[in-house]
């Protein structure tokens, strides 16, 4: 397995678990994170503390329900990783349930990118506000 799989493995890993201490140790310090949409998180998103309170500001709007879990055997491409993943969350009259894609790009040990892919993006625009 590779040093990208092993750390993207870890990583979902960490964030099904919802381990967020653990989470943000895999972001580089200057992590690029492209989030997509036209909501309250969408955008492009520099560095560890912006990333970590992104994924903050989710759990909170989502009463802590939030989770994304892995569908399918990672791919690898190099140093990057594609995952089809699952996300799923609740808040106050409404629901998230949906499929995408995760694509990270990892260097010495750590996601310095990472891109983000939904079936329904208005379905999370409307989720998340």
């Amino acid at each position: 397995m590779s040093n990208a799989v092993t750390v993207a493995t870890d990583y979902f890993n960490a964030l099904a678990a919802k381990e967020y201490a653990k989470v943000a140790g895999f972001f580089a310090d200057d992590i690029v994170w492209h989030q997509p949409g036209a909501n309250q998180f969408s955008g492009m998103h520099k560095g560890a503390d912006a990333v970590n309170a992104m994924i903050g500001g989710m759990m909170t709007v989502s009463a802590g329900t939030f989770a994304l879990s892995v569908r399918a055997p990672l791919m690898v491409n190099e140093d990057l990783v594609a995952a089809p993943v699952h996300f799923a969350g609740q808040r106050e009259g409404a629901t998230l349930d949906g499929d995408g894609i995760d694509l990270l790009r990892i260097a010495d040990g750590k996601i310095v990118e990472a891109w983000l892919f939904t079936e329904d993006q208005d379905a999370e625009n409307t989720f998340w506000g």
